[in-house]
C-alpha cells in the first residue's frame, strides 16, 4: 500500500518517482528548497501542478540565473494570469528564489557545492525511518530546527523547521515512505547502492 498522501494525481507519479529518493544534484535540491518553502500555507498539490510554470520561470532552477533575477521579472510573475504558466502570487515566495539562490552561491563558493552543505546540515546521510502509520511521522525534529537555523543565518528565505523536514523528505535525506509502502524498501536499496 503506498503512502496514504499518494493515493491519488500528481501526488502518486511524484511520489513513485521521486519522493523520498536521496538526490545529491544542486539544481534539484535548489528547486526541491524553493519549492518546498512555495507550499508554505498551501497544499503540495497546489505546487506540483505548477511546478513546470516555476521551472520555467525561475530559468530551469538554474542558481546563478536566478541570483540576478530583475525586479522586473518578479513583478512580471506577480501579473502572470491563471493558467498553466502562473506560479503562486506572492512576492516574497518569489523574492525568496532570488535570494536564496544568492546565499546558495555564497555556499558553493565556501563549501563546494550545495549539496555537501545540505547534506552536512542532515547528517551526511539518508536516515532509514520504519514508520508503520502516517500518525507517527514527524513534522518537524531537532535535525530540522537546526537546518532551519543554519540556511536562514546563510541568508536562506521561506526555510523553517516544517520546510526544512518536509525537504528533507523530499529529496531522500529521510525515508519516511510507510514501511508498507513498496518504495520504503525501494529507496532504501537505492541509498545503499549509491553508498550512503
Amino acid at each position: 500500500m503506498v503512502c496514504p498522501w499518494a493515493a491519488s494525481e500528481p501526488e502518486r507519479s511524484y511520489h513513485d518517482a521521486e519522493w523520498g529518493v536521496a538526490s545529491f544534484d544542486d539544481a534539484h535540491l535548489f528547486e526541491m528548497l524553493c519549492l518546498e518553502g512555495a507550499q508554505a500555507g498551501l497544499s503540495w498539490r497546489t505546487i506540483l501542478v505548477k511546478r513546470e510554470a516555476y521551472r520555467k520561470a525561475f530559468f530551469g532552477w538554474d542558481i546563478e540565473r536566478c541570483a540576478r533575477i530583475s525586479t522586473s521579472h518578479v513583478e512580471r510573475l506577480l501579473h502572470v494570469p491563471d493558467g498553466p504558466d502562473a506560479i503562486v502570487r506572492h512576492r516574497g515566495k518569489i523574492e525568496s528564489v532570488r535570494d536564496n539562490a544568492r546565499a546558495a552561491r555564497d555556499v558553493i563558493a565556501r563549501e563546494g557545492s550545495l549539496s555537501a552543505y545540505l547534506w552536512g546540515l542532515a547528517g551526511g546521510a539518508p536516515v532509514q525511518n520504519a514508520w508503520e502509520n502516517i500518525k507517527q511521522v514527524p513534522a518537524r525534529t531537532e535535525t530540522s530546527e537546526a537546518m532551519s537555523k543554519a540556511l536562514t543565518k546563510a541568508g536562506f528565505r521561506f526555510v523553517g523547521s516544517t520546510t526544512c523536514y518536509a525537504f528533507m523528505q523530499a529529496v531522500g535525506m529521510l525515508n519516511d515512505h510507510l514501511v508498507s509502502c513498496p518504495r520504503h524498501a525501494a529507496c532504501a536499496k537505492l541509498a545503499k547502492e549509491r553508498g550512503r
